[in-house]
């Protein structure tokens, strides 16, 4: 008998095959929930036995000691974060290294995303202790949330006075750049008073891509801690279908590639630029992007941990706390 496992995933469009059952099972019944908003505490979420779930946050519930997440390392949300610094059309700045001195915001200090932006920004040469930096909502459509938990720090860490929104802030100048996953509406618009802070985002983050062996990694698998022990084999299974989602869809959307004008023109770039393995799953696969993600929860003081790749990512039998 097939086991049903409750799947919380934002709407990706490579989990197509998977939400129109076009890529199956024989051992599970996976049903998707697909979610705007990932649950807020998922080992304790009644809905999910699974979920997509943030890389930084299973990270510190690790070095905390908490166990009740069983983490896959399937990276269901990777990319370069370069994309993700954005200022105002009129600003002069066109460079990582020019914001040193500088105001920047962030739409939240743990998060996966802005923790690998950070050491974009490093790798630059732009420390933490470099900038000022303030924590706030985008735009007045976001809500007013806490988004520096115990991280801040007055005169260099520090929510957004006011609570103004942070484009308001980018437009008039009182801040320099900010650090968002997503653009604002209107950004691709010709029109739009914001850009990108780097011209050229592709030579960028090849150059970035060239130097470190690796795409970031935003978001993981998560599995209930219990389930995983319950049936070891699950997780992999899991991931497997995952995997096999992302092929199916690939394979499809690189012919049916007239869904805007130059997609097809990413595809001969990500041929061209990156190995054919630059979104393979597993641990090996990615230790050394693992190893350098703890490197930067040390370094930017999100963790005081010593957790290496593999007290991060167990195999199931060693689940602390469970069965074998």
């Amino acid at each position: 008998m097939k086991i049903t496992v409750c799947l919380a995933l934002r709407d990706w469009d490579y989990m197509t095959p998977l939400v129109l059952g076009d890529v199956r099972s024989e051992r599970l019944d996976v049903r998707v929930d697909r979610v705007a908003t990932l649950p807020e505490d998922f080992a304790n979420d009644p809905r999910y036995d699974a979920s997509e779930i943030s890389f930084s946050r299973y990270t510190t519930g690790r070095a905390r000691g908490d166990t009740a997440v069983f983490g896959v390392p399937n990276f269901l949300m990777r990319g370069f974060r370069h994309r993700c610094i954005i200022t105002a059309r009129t600003s002069p700045l066109t460079r990582l290294e020019e914001l040193k001195g500088g105001r920047i915001g962030v739409t939240g200090w743990q998060d996966s995303g802005n923790t690998w932006t950070r050491a974009a920004l490093a790798y630059a040469g732009v420390g933490i202790e470099d900038v000022r930096w303030y924590a706030g909502r985008l735009s007045e459509a976001h809500p007013i949330v806490d988004r520096l938990g115990p991280y801040a720090r007055p005169g260099r860490i520090e929510a957004v006075p006011g609570e103004r929104p942070m484009l308001d802030l980018l437009e008039s100048g009182e801040l320099d750049a900010v650090f968002t996953p997503f653009m604002p509406p209107g950004f691709f618009n010709r029109g739009s008073k914001f850009r990108h802070l780097l011209a050229d985002l592709h030579g960028a983050e090849l150059a970035y891509f060239n130097a470190v062996g690796y795409i970031p990694g935003i978001h993981i698998l998560g599995i209930k801690a219990a389930l995983a022990a319950e049936h070891p084999w699950l997780p992999q299974e899991l991931s497997d279908l995952l995997d096999e989602s992302q092929r199916v869809w690939l394979e499809k959307r690189r012919k049916y590639a007239d869904t805007t004008p130059w997609i097809i023109e990413e595809f001969g770039r990500c041929g061209r630029d990156l190995p054919t393995d630059w979104n393979v799953s597993g641990l090996e696969a990615n230790r050394k992007m693992i190893a350098d993600f703890l490197a930067e929860v040390r370094s930017q003081g999100l963790a005081d941990t010593d957790l290496t790749p593999d007290d991060l990512f167990p195999a199931v039998p060693h689940l602390v706390g469970e069965p074998a």
